[in-house]
């Protein structure tokens, strides 16, 4: 049967001031002056309506439902801190007296208690009221809104008054009509009853769930009730003798301090056994159960023994959740053994704290210690607390029964903290990943409405397509009857896009587009990166099979759809460049960073020194051409330097063809010219940006041109390949106010 603990009779209530008496009987109130006003101006607010004609929902007024909810939480071994939350909060709830009103008279931690309640109920009954869920089964829209709920609550205190609040409702609301009782039963069952389990609060978890279980099923539920009930007097007596039996080989076995007793017998779970394992009611052997409490960790597998030593083991019916917690962190022995008269008898072996904590959950770990230190709050090791709520409030549904290795890796990983949830105009969860923005919700909607994306509004507000979202917010978007993705969306820079799906339909999308105009379009960008890095030509046919590609078009298109960066193709070309069969010659160093031997490989001649041009400065992966000189050696140029050229029209037969041969990483000296808006700290962010691609400098010269309020800078950086150069130019052009950046040719 359904177990309501502590639930006032009729009349039991008789003024709030002994009520505060009650409680004070039972655990330490901290602040019984904020407790009284808060009763009393409860009271006020109850008995304005009453006087207005106001009908209470559920036959109740805001401070009837106050103390029932102060009761519970007090139950619960909530801390005293919030019971002037809980008493006020129908009142604010029901329009009797505004947050602003509670944050004048009672400060502001009692008004963000109450908001963050009000903020729970407000998520939770967006939940669609006609649709029809099967009990027991996964609904991926609620799991969103579970998920949802926990990422909005930042202190587990918000999350225990609803749950007060819940459980007082769901009592009360057997007076009500069956549509608003289903209605109450189905938010509960999806969302509060579940929540109480994540908390680890099982003394609410079994009840929510029995009384939810009795409006949504109520025919399963009165069949359950009565097969318990016919046979109830057997089964008590059953277990009686069981418990002695317990009891005398508990203490043969020396086994001191254990407490055994029946367990209660909870409908929906009979129920929800019944229906996973096909069986018949006289098949459950949960029905009948007890629980051994003992001190210490050891005292629980030494009562095991017992049990086991008494009654025949059930293959496949052991758990041992002390060594794997649940996801709640509940711990626990569970077994099941063919009892006295062959019947199967289901023992739970736990020990007090243990008890305690399964019973309480989260209040288990909130129980103040005198002298503590307290923040603005009063709340101890706060931030301590918050993480911990953070870890335990997974919602994989069962998933801390099912796997603990998996939860406790998710635990490790910190889930929650990496996912956001928004609402659709329509009051639908959408679930993604932290940082993303308008037109990831777009596309996760639907492929079109991401492609026809033009602009976002969030609560009702106009925003950037580059907009990150935040949890708790609802999105809509603005599209345009035709028209594609922004080529700028594929920009990692411009912060657009988040998801991977989300760019991978941005890709496809372009990539159907005309061929002809992502040639043009490839041409371009190609264009642009050559001249950046003072590239004169490539031979794209040559490169396409390098790059999976057949020919020099092809690779065009890749690049203007979007399927192959620049940089890659860059990098191809340096791949290229290398002759490692050729012979490795002396080298000598270029200043001003020295080199080693074997990075320029000189064709049929031998032993001839090296050096690279000042004039043209190449890097590996240029065209490179040799020029002997009289007593220096081989001074390297890059094919197309104009001074080489010139050489080469006076005397032919000195230039000779050179590759780039394999050596260790060496750096040459390059040139870049960068011109931006003068602005002040402009040459600190560039040479932030060098520093932390490990990019030494060894000159800058920098000039402001007053005349346009621009700013140009002549750097001289030391680069290992090129690239390394393309990515730290592409860097670059990201800065604030770049508007040019390119290696420079003399």
């Amino acid at each position: 049967m359904v177990t309501v603990r502590r639930q006032p009779s009729e009349g039991s209530i008789v003024h709030w001031r002994d009520w505060i008496t009650q409680l004070e009987n039972r655990a330490p109130v901290r602040d019984r002056a904020l407790l009284e006003q808060a009763c009393e101006r409860a009271e006020q607010c109850q008995l304005a309506g009453e006087a207005a004609g106001r009908v209470w929902p559920y036959g109740k007024g805001c401070l009837d439902i106050g103390l029932e909810m102060g009761e519970v939480l007090v139950d619960l071994g909530a801390d005293s801190d919030i019971l002037p939350a809980a008493v006020l909060y129908r009142a604010v709830r029901e329009g009797q007296i505004t947050l602003l009103d509670v944050e004048k008279e009672f400060g502001p931690d009692v008004a963000n208690l109450i908001e963050g309640v009000l903020r729970m109920a407000a998520i939770s009954t967006s939940l669609n009221p006609t649709r029809k869920a099967v009990l027991g089964q996964q609904d991926g829209q609620l799991d969103n809104m579970r998920k949802m709920l926990v990422a909005m609550v930042d202190d587990v205190r918000v999350a225990l008054v609803k749950l007060a609040e819940r459980t007082v409702i769901i009592r009360a609301v057997k007076e009500a009509d069956p549509e608003r009782q289903s209605k109450v039963a189905q938010e509960i069952f999806d969302i509060y009853a579940p929540l109480a389990h994540r908390l680890g609060v099982g003394q609410l978890k079994w009840e929510l769930e029995d009384l939810s279980f009795r409006y949504l099923q109520p025919g399963a539920y009165k069949k359950i009730a009565k097969l318990l009930d016919e046979k109830r007097l057997a089964r008590e007596q059953y277990i009686e003798n069981v418990l002695e039996q317990l009891r005398g080989y508990l203490e043969k076995n020396g086994i001191d301090g254990a407490e055994v007793n029946g367990r209660a017998k909870h409908i929906y779970s009979i129920w929800r056994k019944m229906q996973k394992k096909h069986l018949d009611f006289g098949e459950v052997y949960d029905v009948r159960a007890v629980r051994i409490m003992v001190p210490e960790v050891r005292d629980c597998y030494a009562a095991l023994g017992v049990v086991h030593s008494l009654w025949q083991h059930v293959p496949k019916e052991f758990d041992d959740y002390i060594a794997s917690p649940k996801g709640n962190g509940y711990q626990s022995l569970h077994t099941a053994v063919v009892g006295p008269e062959r019947k199967m008898l289901e023992v739970q072996i736990r020990t007090f704290d243990m008890h305690e904590e399964a019973e309480l959950g989260v209040c288990a770990h909130w129980r103040y210690k005198e002298g503590a230190k307290k923040g603005k709050s009063g709340v101890t090791d706060y931030e301590q607390r918050i993480t911990w709520l953070r870890q335990v409030l997974e919602w994989h549904e069962e998933l801390g029964d099912d796997s603990p290795d998996a939860m406790v890796d998710e635990l490790r990983h910190g889930l929650v903290s990496d996912r956001v949830y928004v609402f659709t105009p329509e009051g639908h969860v959408v679930d993604l990943e932290s940082g993303a923005t308008p037109v990831d919700f777009a596309y996760h909607i639907h492929t079109e409405v991401g492609h026809r994306c033009r602009g976002a509004k969030v609560n009702g507000h106009i925003v950037p397509l580059n907009y990150s979202l935040n949890t708790g917010e609802q999105v809509t978007i603005l599209t345009t009857k035709e028209g594609g993705p922004s080529r700028d969306w594929l920009t990692p820079s411009l912060g657009y896009v988040a998801t991977s799906s989300a760019r991978a339909r941005i890709q496809q999308w372009f990539k159907r587009q005309d061929r002809d105009v992502h040639i043009v379009q490839g041409r371009t960008i190609l264009e642009k990166e050559m001249s950046r890095l003072a590239l004169e030509k490539v031979d794209l046919d040559a490169l396409a099979p390098h790059l999976n590609l057949k020919t020099g078009d092809d690779v065009l298109a890749s690049l203007g759809a979007g399927d192959l960066r620049p940089g890659h193709v860059v990098n191809q070309v340096q791949a290229l460049q290398p002759d490692n069969n050729q012979q490795e010659m002396e080298f000598v160093p270029a200043k001003p960073k020295a080199s080693t031997s074997g990075d320029i490989t000189i064709h049929g001649v031998g032993n001839l020194l090296t050096h690279m041009a000042g004039c043209c400065q190449p890097v590996p992966g240029d065209q490179v051409m040799g020029f002997i000189t009289q007593g220096r050696g081989v001074t390297v140029h890059r094919a197309d330097c104009e001074k080489l050229l010139a050489m080469q029209g006076d005397d032919p037969n000195r230039v000779i063809e050179v590759t780039w041969g394999e050596a260790d990483r060496i750096t040459y000296p390059v040139d870049v010219f960068l011109r931006a808006w003068d602005r002040q700290g402009l040459l600190k962010d560039v040479i932030a940006v060098l520093a932390n691609e490990k990019v030494n400098v060894t000159a800058v010269h920098t000039q402001s041109h007053q005349d346009d309020n621009t700013a140009t800078m002549l750097l001289t950086l030391e680069i290992a390949t090129l690239g390394n150069l393309g990515k730290v130019l592409a860097k670059m052009d990201q800065l604030k106010g770049v508007l040019e950046v390119r290696r420079y040719k003399k």
